[in-house]
């Protein structure tokens, strides 16, 4: 993926298994304790979908035939579902981070987490790939990638963690790294908006930095708000997630 990311043209086995995801998905929301971030604009949904580790789910295959990816052990899938409105001030964000959401699409690198009192970056979950599935029919609050970054968070990152031995990169702090490696990003790279419909689906390689654009007032989607399903398996090291293709 020169670009970063990929659209993977509709297809029936996709569409089949978002039609199941979604039903279940309605499922999830309708039962899920699980609070609403965002002032109740968006539901995380981290591993809340019950796919089997072959991806099926409620007896529907999961399309590895439709997609460019080897088939592999997942996870239980994301389901991302953002209601009119997002992003909100909420409790949980300071003024800071809610401005970065709106006007930055909260714009980031997964896997690098926020450890410690002082919330430095850390590789602690090396993805091998990101795949959104969308569950149905809207172009609201799309996903939105920066084209090309991938090539320079590699550059940024490789020479941040080269003085250390591969085996510790997890642990080390690379909040400086990162951080002006995406201030390169917002000044180098053409920002693109992803819209999807059910059937299709969108890849992205695992340093492409991505996020969600805020929902505009012409947006229009079905009650439930804008769904999707996104899936990202783990590498077995960061070493791996740094050099593969």
């Amino acid at each position: 993926m020169d670009r970063g990311w990929a659209r993977i043209d509709p297809d029936p086995a996709i569409h089949a298994w978002a039609k199941a995801a979604h039903a279940a998905a309605l499922d999830v929301l309708a039962t899920s304790p699980d609070p609403w971030r965002c002032g109740g604009t968006w539901f995380v949904g981290v591993d809340a979908l019950p796919n089997a580790p072959d991806g099926s789910l409620n007896g529907t295959a999961f399309p590895w035939q439709a997609v460019p990816l080897p088939q592999q052990s997942l996870h239980k899938a994301q389901l991302s579902v953002i209601r009119p409105g997002y992003p909100q001030p909420s409790t949980e964000e300071s003024s800071a981070a809610f401005a970065f959401r709106r006007d930055h699409d909260a714009a980031h690198l997964d896997g690098l987490l926020p450890i410690g009192p002082e919330k430095v970056r850390m590789v602690k979950e090396p993805h091998a790939w990101i795949l959104g599935l969308p569950l149905n029919d809207t172009e609201a609050a799309p996903l939105t990638v920066w084209e090309g970054s991938h090539t320079i968070f590699r550059t940024a990152l490789t020479e941040a963690l080269a003085p250390h031995p591969p085996q510790t990169w997890g642990d080390i702090d690379i909040t400086s790294a990162y951080q002006t490696a995406r201030r390169q990003i917002f000044a180098t790279c053409r920002r693109l908006t992803l819209p999807a419909r059910p059937g299709e689906a969108t890849l992205l390689h695992r340093l492409t930095l991505h996020g969600v654009a805020p929902w505009q007032d012409s947006d229009i989607a079905p009650p439930e708000g804008r769904m999707i399903a996104y899936l990202r398996p783990l590498l077995p090291d960061v070493e791996t997630w740094l050099t593969a293709p």
